[in-house]
């Protein structure tokens, strides 16, 4: 381990210099696959890492296995200090972190210090306080057919694997460890191959917070060792942010154990914008939002709806936003959209945009300034004039492509929201906010959003309907995914 960083203020040049994994709260270094990690912004190899061999990911698990018991035994106040002092390493690290995720995940500069960091550190503030609660239910007497009481004791599950997604390498990590970590489990955490930088550094920094050996554990690697991962017989529980596809491999990998699992999967998330809405408030403020980490997320809400008398302001006032849009080097403060991560996913991309008119649609508006010469951009534009059934509007597209769809009543509006095999999240627009908020019961999404809502609140659940995933992570709800219940009854 090489825990000397450099001394001048991390930036374009910064990487973490962590390559090793962390098992059983010793550095090792990786013995499987060579991983090359690429800056997506400028196409330059920042390094190559060493993945964790079949052998490594069973000696993780053990480790997880023999931290548990002493772990889920420790007091609530133990946990709940273990994870403030985390927290308060990771918050003296934000530059490092900062940089890490700008050179590895290409998200501007300019949105990431929140996005990426500091949101992530709120949520695992609030785990840590959460850690502290007494969950144990009391049923009370019961007399049928002799006297007895009830208590509802709820313990943890055990060794959890937390498989994480690229967009979001520290965030999607805190959501799943922290409230696994707080119920008294302990974790292997693997990330996405292609952005493996962060999560090993986050081995260095749990090291330096004496996080106790074995709770948290850190591996890497590709899809062998996630397979070795999910059908582990000593990981208890799955938890898993990514891909629809991949997610439904992955349940059928833990189904073989028969392991609970939490997927926080795709989305195809619709914004409705009722009759009556002011439009001219808001337009703007939509766009610049699903585009934002380059449309890399599972709730970018991409998918506009427009009561049809609202469609000419609304394409009028929200033409200003793509003036605004400016693509490019996500270390310029005036960047707001970076790259894709990888050329095989910006063909993906690009490749809804030149379908869209083989199913009658085009391009209403978009950016069209030149492109840097390096890096895996796409300038953002939105689609217009396509059936509801085209497959821009019905699957996840991950980039800065939006489709805009009008509608002649709320009936037709429901149903078209409703018409994807997702429902992760939604936004409705409406002067009304108790008219939206009945909207909003009739809408399949996990999370519905009025009138933009607002961050995502630590206390609150995300996750989602359908295709959109299995249980729900943050808050209580994120918390109980990890605890099972049990049944505690004395005679009296």
């Amino acid at each position: 381990m090489n825990t000397q960083h450099s001394a001048s203020t991390p930036g374009r040049e910064w990487i973490p210099t962590a390559r090793d994994l962390l098992i059983g709260g010793a550095f090792v270094a990786g013995q499987g696959e060579s991983i090359e990690v690429v800056n997506p912004s400028t196409e330059e190899v920042l390094t190559h890492v060493r993945g964790a061999s079949v052998d490594q990911v069973d000696q993780a698990v053990e480790a997880a296995q023999r931290a548990f018991d002493p772990w889920s035994r420790s007091s609530r106040e133990e946990r709940s200090r273990v994870l403030h002092r985390f927290c308060d390493v990771l918050e003296a690290h934000i530059p490092e972190l900062l940089a890490s995720i700008v050179n590895e995940v290409g998200t501007p500069v300019a949105l990431a210090e929140f996005m990426q960091v500091k949101l992530g550190l709120v949520h695992l503030r609030w785990q840590a306080d959460a850690a502290l609660k007494d969950r144990t239910v009391d049923l009370g007497p019961w007399n049928d057919p002799v006297p007895t009481h009830s208590h509802v004791n709820y313990l943890p599950v055990g060794v959890v694997a937390c498989i994480t997604g690229y967009n979001y390498p520290l965030n999607l990590a805190i959501f799943k460890f922290g409230a696994a970590m707080a119920a008294g489990c302990t974790v292997v955490l693997l990330p996405s191959p292609r952005t493996p930088l962060t999560t090993l550094f986050l081995g260095e920094l749990a090291k330096e917070a004496g996080v106790p050996d074995g709770v948290f554990n850190v591996v890497i690697g590709g899809p062998e060792v996630g397979m070795r991962l999910t059908t582990h017989n000593g990981v208890d529980k799955v938890s898993f942010t990514g891909s629809d596809m991949i997610g439904e491999k992955i349940m059928q990998q833990a189904a073989l154990g028969i392991k609970d699992v939490t997927l926080e999967l795709g989305g195809k998330s619709p914004s409705i914008v009722l009759e009556g809405s002011d439009v001219e408030s808001f337009a703007v403020e939509m766009h610049l939002r699903w585009s934002r980490n380059g449309g890399q997320g599972c709730a970018a809400l991409a998918r506009i709806m427009v009561h049809e008398s609202l469609m000419d302001r609304f394409l009028a006032a929200g033409a200003k936003a793509f003036d605004q849009m400016k693509v490019g080097d996500p270390w310029d403060p005036a960047t707001n959209i970076g790259p894709m991560i990888r050329p095989d996913h910006r063909a993906r991309v690009r490749s809804f945009i030149d379908g869209a008119p083989g199913e009658g649609g085009r391009v209403l508006f978009g950016v069209d300034t030149p492109l840097p010469e390096k890096g895996y951009f796409v300038n953002p534009v939105l689609l217009g004039d396509l059936p509801y059934t085209a497959t821009a509007c019905q699957e996840e597209i991950f980039g800065p492509v939006a489709v805009i769809l009008p509608f002649k009543n709320e009936e037709e509006a429901i149903m078209i929201a409703n018409s994807t095999n997702y429902g992760l999240a939604a936004n409705i627009y409406s002067p009304d906010v108790d008219h939206a908020r009945e909207i909003a019961t009739r809408i399949r999404s996990g999370t519905v959003w009025i009138n933009g809502g607002g961050n995502m609140r630590p206390d609150a659940p995300f996750g989602g309907f359908k295709r959109s995933g299995v249980g729900r992570e943050i808050g209580e709800w994120g918390i109980s995914e990890y605890l099972e219940p049990q049944h505690l009854q004395w005679r009296t």
